[in-house]
Protein backbone atom coordinates (compact mmCIF):
# COMPACT_ATOMS: atom_id res chain seq x y z
CA UNK A 1 0.00 0.00 0.00
CA UNK A 2 1.18 3.52 -0.64
CA UNK A 3 0.11 7.13 0.64
CA UNK A 4 -0.89 9.45 -2.13
CA UNK A 5 1.94 11.65 -2.87
CA UNK A 6 2.39 14.92 -3.65
CA UNK A 7 2.67 14.17 -7.29
CA UNK A 8 -1.09 13.37 -7.09
CA UNK A 9 -1.83 16.89 -7.16
CA UNK A 10 -2.24 18.79 -10.29
CA UNK A 11 -1.25 22.41 -10.78
CA UNK A 12 -3.03 24.83 -10.86
CA UNK A 13 -4.83 26.24 -14.27
CA UNK A 14 -5.74 29.98 -14.26
CA UNK A 15 -9.34 30.80 -13.45
CA UNK A 16 -9.96 27.01 -12.77
CA UNK A 17 -13.03 27.07 -9.98
CA UNK A 18 -15.36 24.57 -8.91
CA UNK A 19 -18.92 25.06 -6.64
CA UNK A 20 -20.55 22.23 -4.57
CA UNK A 21 -24.11 21.20 -4.93
CA UNK A 22 -25.21 19.37 -1.26
CA UNK A 23 -28.97 18.20 -2.30
CA UNK A 24 -29.17 16.24 0.82
CA UNK A 25 -30.45 12.97 0.70
CA UNK A 26 -31.03 11.60 -2.63
CA UNK A 27 -32.55 8.79 -4.50
CA UNK A 28 -29.97 7.54 -6.71
CA UNK A 29 -32.24 7.56 -9.74
CA UNK A 30 -32.77 11.58 -9.13
CA UNK A 31 -29.05 11.93 -8.53
CA UNK A 32 -28.39 9.84 -11.88
CA UNK A 33 -30.79 12.85 -13.20
CA UNK A 34 -28.92 15.31 -12.04
CA UNK A 35 -25.11 14.44 -13.30
CA UNK A 36 -27.12 13.87 -16.66
CA UNK A 37 -28.54 17.93 -16.41
CA UNK A 38 -25.27 19.20 -15.37
CA UNK A 39 -23.24 17.09 -17.56
CA UNK A 40 -25.25 18.58 -20.76
CA UNK A 41 -24.72 22.12 -19.51
CA UNK A 42 -20.86 21.17 -18.60
CA UNK A 43 -19.37 23.23 -21.91
CA UNK A 44 -21.56 26.31 -21.45
CA UNK A 45 -19.92 27.28 -18.09
CA UNK A 46 -16.40 27.69 -17.10
CA UNK A 47 -16.51 26.00 -13.83
CA UNK A 48 -16.63 22.61 -12.25
CA UNK A 49 -19.47 20.76 -9.79
CA UNK A 50 -18.79 18.31 -6.85
CA UNK A 51 -22.20 17.14 -5.80
CA UNK A 52 -22.18 16.23 -2.36
CA UNK A 53 -25.00 13.88 -0.98
CA UNK A 54 -26.21 10.68 0.89
CA UNK A 55 -28.21 7.82 -0.64
CA UNK A 56 -31.03 5.82 0.63
CA UNK A 57 -30.20 2.36 0.83
CA UNK A 58 -29.16 1.52 -3.01
CA UNK A 59 -26.80 -1.54 -4.36
CA UNK A 60 -24.96 -0.18 -7.60
CA UNK A 61 -23.55 -2.70 -10.24
CA UNK A 62 -20.88 -0.96 -12.34
CA UNK A 63 -19.91 -2.08 -15.92
CA UNK A 64 -17.46 -4.99 -14.62
CA UNK A 65 -19.79 -6.27 -11.73
CA UNK A 66 -20.30 -10.07 -11.87
CA UNK A 67 -24.14 -11.55 -10.79
CA UNK A 68 -22.58 -13.72 -8.55
CA UNK A 69 -20.88 -10.54 -6.43
CA UNK A 70 -25.01 -9.77 -5.45
CA UNK A 71 -25.14 -12.56 -2.25
CA UNK A 72 -28.80 -11.88 -1.44
CA UNK A 73 -31.83 -11.91 -4.25
CA UNK A 74 -33.14 -9.00 -5.31
CA UNK A 75 -36.21 -9.49 -3.76
CA UNK A 76 -34.70 -9.98 -0.12
CA UNK A 77 -33.33 -6.72 -1.32
CA UNK A 78 -36.49 -5.24 -1.79
CA UNK A 79 -38.26 -6.53 1.40
CA UNK A 80 -35.03 -5.00 3.64
CA UNK A 81 -35.55 -1.78 1.40
CA UNK A 82 -32.63 -1.99 -0.66
CA UNK A 83 -32.66 -0.85 -4.55
CA UNK A 84 -30.79 -2.57 -6.96
CA UNK A 85 -29.44 -0.63 -9.84
CA UNK A 86 -26.97 -1.58 -12.79
CA UNK A 87 -25.24 1.96 -13.96
CA UNK A 88 -23.01 3.09 -16.53
CA UNK A 89 -19.91 3.45 -14.24
CA UNK A 90 -16.71 2.00 -14.53
CA UNK A 91 -15.93 -0.87 -11.40
CA UNK A 92 -17.97 -3.80 -9.75
CA UNK A 93 -20.49 -3.44 -7.40
CA UNK A 94 -20.68 -1.47 -4.25
CA UNK A 95 -23.32 -0.15 -1.39
CA UNK A 96 -24.54 3.35 -0.82
CA UNK A 97 -26.83 4.09 1.94
CA UNK A 98 -27.59 6.84 5.01
CA UNK A 99 -24.04 7.33 7.31
CA UNK A 100 -21.74 7.78 3.50
CA UNK A 101 -20.61 10.66 2.07
CA UNK A 102 -21.18 10.30 -1.64
CA UNK A 103 -19.33 12.32 -4.22
CA UNK A 104 -20.11 13.12 -7.52
CA UNK A 105 -17.43 15.16 -9.95
CA UNK A 106 -18.80 16.57 -12.99
CA UNK A 107 -15.47 17.77 -14.05
CA UNK A 108 -13.99 18.81 -17.09
CA UNK A 109 -10.81 16.60 -17.71
CA UNK A 110 -8.69 18.56 -20.10
CA UNK A 111 -6.81 20.13 -17.61
CA UNK A 112 -5.38 16.17 -16.71
CA UNK A 113 -4.62 15.77 -20.02
CA UNK A 114 -7.62 13.92 -20.68
CA UNK A 115 -6.18 10.75 -18.45
CA UNK A 116 -8.61 8.83 -17.27
CA UNK A 117 -6.35 6.91 -14.69
CA UNK A 118 -4.21 10.29 -13.18
CA UNK A 119 -8.33 11.71 -12.48
CA UNK A 120 -9.00 8.08 -10.72
CA UNK A 121 -5.74 8.51 -8.72
CA UNK A 122 -6.80 12.47 -8.02
CA UNK A 123 -9.38 11.51 -6.43
CA UNK A 124 -8.35 8.99 -4.37
CA UNK A 125 -5.62 11.68 -3.39
CA UNK A 126 -8.13 14.05 -2.34
CA UNK A 127 -10.01 11.25 0.02
CA UNK A 128 -6.43 10.72 1.62
CA UNK A 129 -6.10 14.19 2.13
CA UNK A 130 -9.94 14.58 3.86
CA UNK A 131 -8.87 11.66 5.92
CA UNK A 132 -5.92 13.54 7.09
CA UNK A 133 -7.43 16.28 8.55
CA UNK A 134 -9.00 13.59 10.92
CA UNK A 135 -5.65 12.42 11.59
CA UNK A 136 -6.14 9.33 9.51
CA UNK A 137 -3.71 8.15 7.47
CA UNK A 138 -5.39 6.90 4.35
CA UNK A 139 -3.08 4.59 1.74
CA UNK A 140 -3.99 3.15 -2.42
CA UNK A 141 -2.98 -0.45 -3.52
CA UNK A 142 -1.55 -0.97 -6.32
CA UNK A 143 -3.81 -2.45 -8.70
CA UNK A 144 -7.04 -1.27 -7.52
CA UNK A 145 -8.96 1.78 -6.80
CA UNK A 146 -10.46 3.02 -3.39
CA UNK A 147 -8.90 4.15 -0.45
CA UNK A 148 -7.78 1.68 2.68
CA UNK A 149 -7.05 2.64 6.01
CA UNK A 150 -4.63 -0.80 7.81
CA UNK A 151 -5.98 -2.78 5.44
CA UNK A 152 -9.74 -2.30 5.37
CA UNK A 153 -11.82 -0.53 2.52
CA UNK A 154 -12.97 3.13 3.39
CA UNK A 155 -13.50 4.71 0.44
CA UNK A 156 -14.66 3.17 -3.08
CA UNK A 157 -13.87 5.24 -6.45
CA UNK A 158 -16.14 4.80 -10.12
CA UNK A 159 -16.60 6.77 -12.51
CA UNK A 160 -17.81 7.37 -15.90
CA UNK A 161 -16.76 9.76 -18.66
CA UNK A 162 -18.71 11.56 -21.35
CA UNK A 163 -17.21 14.01 -23.69
CA UNK A 164 -14.16 13.77 -21.77
CA UNK A 165 -16.52 15.36 -18.70
CA UNK A 166 -16.32 13.00 -15.51
CA UNK A 167 -19.11 11.97 -13.96
CA UNK A 168 -20.30 9.27 -11.10
CA UNK A 169 -17.39 9.57 -8.45
CA UNK A 170 -16.95 8.29 -5.04
CA UNK A 171 -18.35 7.20 -1.58
CA UNK A 172 -16.84 7.62 1.56
CA UNK A 173 -18.07 5.42 4.67
CA UNK A 174 -18.55 7.66 7.61
CA UNK A 175 -21.05 6.54 9.75
CA UNK A 176 -20.66 3.07 11.59
CA UNK A 177 -23.36 0.87 10.05
CA UNK A 178 -21.78 -0.95 7.60
CA UNK A 179 -24.42 -3.84 7.40
CA UNK A 180 -25.45 -2.82 3.54
CA UNK A 181 -22.14 -4.54 2.52
CA UNK A 182 -22.78 -7.95 3.87
CA UNK A 183 -25.27 -8.38 0.89
CA UNK A 184 -22.61 -8.04 -1.61
CA UNK A 185 -18.78 -8.59 -2.46
CA UNK A 186 -18.14 -5.34 -2.14
CA UNK A 187 -16.07 -4.17 -4.79
CA UNK A 188 -15.91 -8.01 -6.08
CA UNK A 189 -12.87 -8.34 -3.55
CA UNK A 190 -13.07 -11.31 -1.60
CA UNK A 191 -12.53 -10.83 1.51
CA UNK A 192 -12.37 -7.45 1.39
CA UNK A 193 -13.38 -5.50 5.08
CA UNK A 194 -15.19 -2.40 5.32
CA UNK A 195 -14.16 0.45 7.55
CA UNK A 196 -15.60 3.55 8.13
CA UNK A 197 -14.71 7.45 9.57
CA UNK A 198 -16.30 7.00 12.99
CA UNK A 199 -15.21 3.22 13.38
CA UNK A 200 -11.56 4.23 13.31
CA UNK A 201 -11.86 7.22 15.26
CA UNK A 202 -14.22 5.35 17.76
CA UNK A 203 -16.95 8.75 18.05
CA UNK A 204 -19.55 10.09 15.61
CA UNK A 205 -18.41 12.73 12.92
CA UNK A 206 -20.80 14.89 11.73
CA UNK A 207 -21.19 14.56 7.89
CA UNK A 208 -21.36 18.39 7.36
CA UNK A 209 -17.92 18.15 8.69
CA UNK A 210 -16.43 15.68 6.34
CA UNK A 211 -18.02 17.41 3.56
CA UNK A 212 -15.99 20.42 4.45
CA UNK A 213 -13.15 18.43 4.40
CA UNK A 214 -13.30 16.98 1.16
CA UNK A 215 -14.12 20.55 -0.27
CA UNK A 216 -11.11 21.87 1.11
CA UNK A 217 -9.09 18.92 -0.25
CA UNK A 218 -10.47 18.56 -3.30
CA UNK A 219 -9.33 22.09 -4.12
CA UNK A 220 -5.97 21.76 -3.28
CA UNK A 221 -5.67 18.26 -4.69
CA UNK A 222 -7.44 19.46 -8.44
CA UNK A 223 -5.36 23.17 -8.06
CA UNK A 224 -9.52 24.70 -8.36
CA UNK A 225 -10.89 27.35 -6.07
CA UNK A 226 -14.04 26.79 -4.37
CA UNK A 227 -16.84 28.83 -5.79
CA UNK A 228 -19.07 28.68 -3.23
CA UNK A 229 -22.30 26.48 -3.50
CA UNK A 230 -25.07 25.96 -6.34
CA UNK A 231 -28.73 25.51 -6.61
CA UNK A 232 -30.41 22.63 -7.78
Amino acid sequence: MSQASAGAVISPVSERRFRTLRPGRLPYDAALALQEDLLDKRRQFQEDTLILLEHPPVITFGRRAADSHLLLSEGELARRGIEVVRTGRGGDITYHGPGQLVGYPIVDLDPVGRDLHRYLRLLEATLIDALAAFAVTGETVPGKTGVWVEGAKVASVGVAVRRWVSWHGFALNVGDDLSGFSAIVPCGLQGVAMTSLERLLGRPVPLPEVEERVIAAFARVFGSRHAGECEI
